[in-house]
């Protein structure tokens, strides 16, 4: 090879791309013709860079270098062998591979799609928010505009391939000789090459950029829950259509509600006078304040329903219900004036000396099945 590309940048030949990378922006920005000016010498060692880097800066070309091939010249992958691969392609590839594409590749491709993740409130999810989603993404590069080339420059035909894309080869084989079809290895099957690429996003037609979307988020979502931003996401390489992001709902613990489903559940420990006497208490909800009637004799673990106060409905509209706990607080300790009035109250009652009998568990469905079957 005449032209030792890893000495052109600089760069020993077991460089990370990192370091190919910063070594190759760091001589153009000393060579490039804005800052050089007229000087032939360096507008030649300007090419010569931005040769060596379209060939390291590729994973594809620059094996094909370190393998003795030059993907820069024509004739550049002669050097390569002939193997089993090509055989099959050569004699089972119009079945195989019927919907492979026939012709240059573009370089414009759709970007990747990304998820972002969402940490909302309960109450977001109850009645639905409006956010403003902060992300790293990739942009079309204002400066070549997705070109990927130095403004006032070009891409330019392929003189290996001719703009095809794809080369040809004879080669001898077992089977006698074949003609083969490739990626043309000078420009990776584009059909074009890049002279002069763009000094800020490297020929690659986008840059990383942090933006905002703005995103509705509808009542009744929960954790899991995925939303779908289309072609909000990033601008693909060469300034190709943008993918789409999906935010994937996180909904935080809430310190008083608990979620099921559409429904919510809340506890309300009351005392035991309350529960005995009956009352109206005021609970505070999603809603606001809630007035809630609690009926005289109100046990332990009783639930009162407010209907239509729980979490929106995602796709049938509508809302679930809050569920309320009623949890009936003993009173402990207790003084000798209050002892005095439970002891008055336990004699009316006639609670003095309680009975202990345990209660009987209530017949369940398969018992109650099973003694109609019985015919009791």
């Amino acid at each position: 090879m005449s032209t030792d590309y890893y000495t052109v940048l600089g760069v020993p030949r077991d460089a990370t791309p990192e370091q190919i990378k910063k070594a190759y922006r760091k001589l153009a920005r000393e060579l490039h013709p804005d800052v050089a000016g007229d000087d032939p010498e360096a507008g030649e060692r300007f090419k010569d860079v931005s040769r060596a880097y379209d060939v390291l800066g590729n994973a594809e070309k620059r094996r094909m270098y370190d393998l003795g091939g030059d993907p820069s010249s024509p004739g550049g992958a002669s050097g390569a062998g002939f193997g089993f691969q090509d055989i099959f392609e050569t004699f089972f590839g119009a079945a195989a591979g019927a919907g492979a594409q026939r012709g240059p590749l573009p370089r414009a491709r759709r970007g990747q799609d990304s998820l972002v993740r969402l940490d909302i409130d309960l109450s977001e999810a109850v009645f639905g928010t409006h956010r403003e989603v902060p992300i790293d993404t990739a942009v079309v590069c204002p400066t070549c505009t997705g070109t990927c080339c130095r403004p006032g420059t070009s891409p330019t035909t392929c003189e290996v391939c001719h703009g095809r894309g794809q080369v040809q080869r004879v080669a001898r084989s077992f089977l006698g000789q074949v003609m083969t079809s490739q990626p043309c290895p000078a420009c990776h099957g584009f059909g074009t090459v890049i002279p002069d690429p763009c000094p800020e996003c490297l020929a690659e037609g986008r840059v990383r950029a942090r933006r905002t979307l703005s995103v509705d988020v509808p009542a009744g979502v929960e954790t899991g829950t995925r939303i779908r931003l289309a072609g909000q996401g990033e601008v693909g390489p060469a300034g190709g259509p943008a993918a789409d992001v999906y935010l994937e709902v996180r909904e935080r613990r809430h310190d008083v509600f608990t979620r099921d489903g559409d429904d919510l559940h809340a506890r309300l420990p009351v005392p035991m006078t309350a529960a005995a006497l009956g009352t109206v208490l005021t609970l505070d909800t999603l809603d606001g304040p809630q007035e809630v009637d609690l009926r005289p004799g109100t046990q332990p673990g009783q639930i009162i329903t407010l209907r239509g106060l729980g979490v929106g409905r995602l796709r049938s509209g509508g809302r679930g219900d809050l569920h309320v706990h009623v949890e009936v607080q003993v009173p402990t300790p207790v003084d000798e004036q209050q002892a005095a009035l439970l002891r008055q109250l336990a004699t009316l009652r006639g609670e003095e000396r309680p009975e202990a009998r345990l209660a009987q568990s209530s017949p369940g469905v398969f018992a109650k099945l099973r003694d109609k079957l019985a015919g009791r």
